[in-house]
């Protein structure tokens, strides 16, 4: 299928420019292009349309989850016939192991995995390994280890109507592909056998396939909803992919056995002579538990640090991430289209990623938590990066000078086809003084304007402490805050920003989390606290980003609050005002009049909650009758089933079982009869 872009507008402005030069590019082969572009003006709808001319696999990369949500979302809205993924870290929490030899002590991985995010991120490689027009965007994760795609499409069955098949074979294969078995309900990469039936839920959907088998052979493949039990379709075929994805063989494990013990006998005799006997000690203890767990669970916590051994690879090897799923050429080369968004934040972060993992390991290495080996299970070094990648286009308003450095053209954007001009950027002082009532409470006085107005409002502080505090002050004020930063979980930043948009409160204090790439129309103020505190966070860059997020509202300020104007204001503030003179010049001579942007509101998350209110409505549906027969006792029976699926922690069940139950109990308050109140009669006023 070839990729087929939704317009609702034709390109405007500098964008067929743009569009024409970035195609040309990629024809021609160039492996570097830079499209700089202002806030505003359309960088990712000129993408889609790069895409569609050249209909390629396409990488964007993005550097923090919120950012690459929204960009998904975006483009799932310009393809929406096309295989749109989110690829990020399943990590809701993380924790690292670590060694601190300073105060000797040793933490151990903690990890919490976010179970959808991992859904998606398997529905990502499998969409790579089944189709041509795919667009994953992706966190800087996307160059960590993955697993093999090799060994992983390997294991990938076409499971057929009419196939031979043995039950108990077939059993023990999905058990070799990490899917687990049960005999509770369903979720994703698990299975239950049931008779001649076998039910699967595969690890990249929220469908269960019911596999009937007659005689050893496959009489017929049904697709069921998980909730309702309800048969959506019959199918002739469908593929099943591990569920996991590092997949190994048992003569795969045996030879990582061998090699693992014999670089234990290496590294022991290492520590032995260098007189580390309490070094050797821990890690023969360490590596000999881990064989034994890994032999009998499959699993060991920190199997990760063995992965060169079950991969196969030579130490020092890069390992495979999810830029080796994506299609390449006959000898080798990349066959794909990377996009890297905000590329002045994402190309420093890609390549800082190695140092910070290779100094932690070392320590672990040293003192004897760790094999040699534990260190190749790593993120790619940047060189590593570059070779993998396919030809790549950097988009940013203030690219850095590795890519001015490095691109072969650098596309210029700085018109935005709506006529929106640059705001207007204010200086006022950070300290009381006189009848000035000092940053925070001025601040205050523009919010409550902004907000009257029917706008939403941003303030920019240095530290999360900051933020958090200055959302509770805001709420103790009567005005409707938030906070944003990063230790708040994926998912819930992603409906913070949306709750925004939609009015549910009016003020997002956050730190530099809110700069780069987010999408906030309804966004009339800005107010950046301590303007004048030079450094990353109040940079040439930063300021011009943040600045940025206000000019895509028709009335958008930016207040910068500060005592001295400092180098970095002075070139955010001059700049801002000559961007402004170019698209007033370019608005008179085109007879436009700027228009704030009309975007729909919507995120990633969504699509859960859709799916979530279809899945109430089925069971609406399928309970009708019961509902017209007994209804008191059809609502006794649901809250019964809802007890029941949070007693086992089932709480996505539960949380459709409670929508379902508060919709039975509208639908009966509706078919009450209405009483008649006549106003003379005193009792029925009493």
């Amino acid at each position: 299928m070839k990729f087929e872009i939704k317009r609702e507008y034709p390109p405007a402005g500098d964008q067929p420019k743009a569009i024409k030069g970035l195609v040309d590019g990629v024809k021609k082969g160039l492996k570097h292009q830079t499209l700089l572009g202002v806030t505003g003006s359309g960088k990712t709808y000129t993408i889609a349309n790069v895409i569609q001319e050249v209909q390629k696999p396409t990488l964007v990369i993005a550097h923090n989850k919120t950012l690459a949500a929204q960009l998904a979302q975006e483009y799932r809205e310009f393809f929406p016939n096309n295989a749109v993924h989110y690829f990020v870290s399943y990590y809701d929490y993380y924790q690292p192991e670590a060694y601190m030899p300073v105060s000797d002590t040793y933490i151990e991985k903690e990890a919490m995995i976010n179970e959808e995010i991992d859904r998606l991120r398997h529905a990502s490689t499998q969409a790579l390994l089944t189709r041509k027009d795919v667009i994953i965007v992706a966190s800087v994760s996307c160059i960590y280890g993955l697993g093999s795609p090799v060994e992983y499409e390997k294991v990938n069955v076409k499971i057929s109507k009419g196939e031979k098949i043995s039950r108990a074979d077939f059993i023990r294969n999905l058990i070799d592909v990490h899917f687990e078995r049960t005999t509770a309900d369903l979720k994703p990469g698990m299975f239950r056998a049931i008779g001649n039936m076998l039910e699967i839920m595969p690890i990249s959907e929220k469908v269960i396939y019911r596999i009937e088998i007659d005689e050893s052979k496959i009489k017929q493949i049904l697709v069921i909803d998980a909730i309702t039990r309800g048969i959506i379709k019959e199918v002739d075929a469908f593929f099943l992919f591990p569920a996991k994805h590092f997949i190994s063989t048992n003569e795969q494990n045996e030879r990582a056995f061998k090699s693992i013990k014999a670089e234990l006998a290496k590294r022991l005799k290492e520590l032995e002579k260098e007189g580390k006997n309490l070094e050797a000690e821990r890690l023969k203890r360490r590596t000999t538990y881990d064989l034994a767990l890994i032999r009998e669970m499959g699993y060991c916590n920190g199997i990760e640090n063995y992965s060169r051994h079950f991969s196969g690879k030579k130490p020092g090897e890069a390992p495979d991430t999810l830029l080796a799923y994506f299609p390449h050429n006959k000898d080798g080369s990349p066959d794909f289209l990377t996009v890297i968004d905000e590329s002045h934040v994402s190309v420093p972060q890609i390549g800082a990623m190695y140092g910070g993992d290779a100094s932690r390991k070392q320590s672990l290495v040293d003192f004897g938590f760790r094999l040699p080996s534990a260190k190749d299970n790593r993120p790619l070094k940047f060189n590593e990066f570059e070779e993998r990648v396919g030809q790549v286009i950097y988009t940013s308003a203030t690219p850095s000078t590795y890519e001015k450095e490095h691109s072969e053209q650098v596309v210029e954007q700085v018109i935005r086809p709506t006529g929106l001009i640059d705001p207007v950027v204010d200086v006022k002082p950070i300290v009381e003084k006189g009848s000035y009532p000092g940053q925070v409470k001025d601040f205050i006085k523009e919010a409550e304007k902004s907000i009257k107005d029917g706008g939403r409002v941003i303030a920019t502080t240095l530290t999360k402490k900051m933020a958090e505090d200055l959302s509770e002050y805001l709420k103790e004020k009567g005005i409707k805050a938030e906070y944003l930063h990063s230790d708040i979980k994926t998912i819930e930043r992603i409906e913070i920003l949306t709750n925004l948009r939609r009015g549910t409160f009016d003020v997002l204090v956050g730190v530099n989390l809110l700069r780069e790439g987010l999408d906030l129309p309804e966004v009339k103020l800005i107010g950046i606290l301590d303007a004048d505190k030079e450094g990353f966070l109040r940079s040439e860059t930063s300021l011009i980003q943040i600045i940025g997020r206000a000019a895509r509202n028709i009335d958008g300020r930016v207040i910068l609050y500060a005592d001295t104007v400092t180098k970095s204001m002075k070139y955010a503030i001059d700049e801002t005002a000559r961007r402004r003179t170019l698209q007033m010049e370019y608005n008179k001579k085109h007879g436009i009049t700027p228009k704030t942007i009309i975007k729909k509101i919507q995120d990633i998350t969504d699509q859960l909650r859709n799916e979530h209110q279809k899945t109430v409505s089925a069971l609406l549906e399928v309970d009708k009758k019961m509902l017209e027969k007994d209804p008191a006792k059809l609502i006794r029976q649901k809250e019964k089933q809802m007890d029941g699926a949070v007693k086992i922690l089932d709480f996505e069940t539960a949380a459709i079982l409670r929508d379902e139950i508060l919709e039975l109990q509208k639908i009966l308050e509706s078919q009450k009869p209405k009483k008649i109140v006549n106003p003379r009669n005193k009792d029925l006023l009493r």
